[in-house]
């Protein structure tokens, strides 16, 4: 990546996370209180996240280095995950700031083409894991219903479950065509349909036809000719899903010994899954709170511990957001 453009990353990143601390919405004095009852487990719960970036790194990389071109290095992979993951924190939509950051890093490796694929299949794998992970979730809910009988089973919840069963499993059936086929090329084709954008995405397809099919015949080729890294990307994603659970489970589980790593998940699952519908919001500011007091309530868990793991869970967010930005000019120094 040119200097010109990594350090624009630098000073968004900069300034959005300034834009982020000023509009926090809790005083300091209660962000004091609750990093006080948190205790040793604060920083415990950081470091638990660099592990799961660790893991997400591993799933990036047996993406990028397929045997062909320059092997990046995994320091490199973990930077670019943990500054990738920060960027899109902070940056409205989502994927519109750590996806363009990492292909223009990668392109000094492996090139524009494999960098601007691997990176969209990783993106693809981690949505997909999320897809996976909020589905075996309803599995889990019913099972505990069944076996155990601690959560309730209305009609509407009924309802709520069906539909969601349903609108994963088509999710994830388009995930299994994009996987095969490719997506890039039909995605801009949806584009030019689109009034706002079709003038643009006619005109980009025009010129980048060609490298457009070359990104898609790349994402096809991992799920066709290289099936185990394909697979291991997709487990180690859906497994940093599932460790990213034990944060609600050290928090919530200091003032309720009763409550289990499987509640836990539950928890996770449900409030990630609301808080992702509100995807337009930089960081899911507001819906992520409002997401874990929701699940809580769902798992029969008092909504104040939802909301204070869910202050708790936002600073740790706020330190790795800093961390990635930081590494985004030192981890330049060293390439």
């Amino acid at each position: 990546m040119k200097k010109r453009w990594q350090t624009i990353f630098f000073l968004f990143g900069v300034a959005a996370v300034v834009l982020m601390l000023l509009t926090f919405n809790a005083d300091w004095a209660r962000v004091k209180e609750v990093l006080g009852q948190a205790g040793i487990w604060f920083p415990v719960i950081v470091l638990l996240w660099g592990f799961i970036y660790l893991i997400n790194a591993c799933s990036f990389g047996l993406i990028i280095n397929d045997g062909k071109g320059r092997r990046v290095p995994l320091g490199k992979v973990f930077q670019l995950t943990v500054s990738g993951y920060a960027l899109n924190y902070v940056t409205p939509l989502g994927l519109m700031g750590g996806e363009p950051y990492r292909i223009l890093e990668l392109s000094n490796y492996v090139g524009g083409r494999k960098a601007t694929s691997s990176v969209i299949l990783y993106s693809m794998m981690h949505i997909c894991s999320h897809f996976c992970f909020w589905a075996s979730a309803v599995v889990l809910y019913l099972i505990l219903h069944f076996t155990v009988g601690g959560y309730g089973l209305d009609v509407w919840m009924c309802i709520m479950l069906g539909v969601m069963t349903v609108v994963f499993a088509f999710v994830l059936w388009i995930f299994s065509l994009g996987y095969r086929k490719g997506f890039v090329v039909k995605a801009f084709g949806i584009l030019c349909r689109i009034p706002i954008v079709k003038k643009w995405a006619t005109s980009y397809l025009d010129k980048h036809r060609k490298d457009l099919e070359e990104v898609d015949s790349q994402i096809a080729f991992l799920h066709k000719e290289r099936r185990a890294p394909f697979r291991w990307s997709l487990f180690l994603e859906y497994a940093a899903r599932v460790v990213s659970c034990l944060e609600y489970w050290l928090l919530i589980g200091m003032f309720m010994p009763g409550f289990t790593f499987w509640d836990s998940i539950l928890v996770m699952a449900f409030s990630s899954l609301f808080s992702n519908l509100i995807f337009f919001s930089p960081m899911q500011m507001g819906g992520f709170e409002g997401g874990m007091a929701l699940a809580a309530g769902g798992v029969q868990i008092p909504g104040a511990y939802g909301l204070y793991t869910a202050l708790v869970a936002r600073i740790r967010q706020i330190v790795w957001t800093v961390i990635g930005v930081l590494i985004i000019k030192i981890g330049r120094k060293h390439d």
